[in-house]
């Protein structure tokens, strides 16, 4: 059930970046839900490989070229599902780094207790 909570607040918060961001589109909710799924799909299976791959110069980077696969992806994705508009790698850049904020926040409000805080029920 948390699964499907996070799936749709994630599409909320593609929803509220064209207000965050004036170049970026997106048309529907169902439109958000579908480049949520697969934003979730991509950073899941795709990330992981290039992140390995370009290793070499994300260590010569000091990380910082995470950024660019992020707005890659996310450029992507953009072109991929209809209703869902990244023009450009520029916004893609800002759109993932605000996207990534948002889902952030939405991972922080969904989180579990702490770890090692003893559950009240549980005693």
């Amino acid at each position: 059930m948390k699964l499907l909570i996070r799936w749709a607040l994630n599409a909320l918060a593609l929803m509220l970046l064209p207000e965050l961001l004036a170049s970026i589109r997106v048309d529907s909710y169902s439109a958000a839900l579908v480049s949520a799924l697969l934003l979730g799909l991509v950073n899941a299976l795709i990330r992981p490989l290039l992140i390995l791959v370009t290793l070499p110069i994300t260590l010569l980077t000091l990380g910082l070229f995470t950024l660019v696969i992020n707005a890659l992806l996310f450029w992507m994705v953009g072109n991929v599902v209809g209703g869902f508009h990244v023009p450009g790698f520029w916004p893609a850049f800002w759109g993932a780094i605000v996207y990534s904020l948002l889902t952030w926040l939405v991972n922080l409000a969904l989180a579990d207790s702490a770890p090692g805080r003893a559950n009240a029920g549980g005693r």
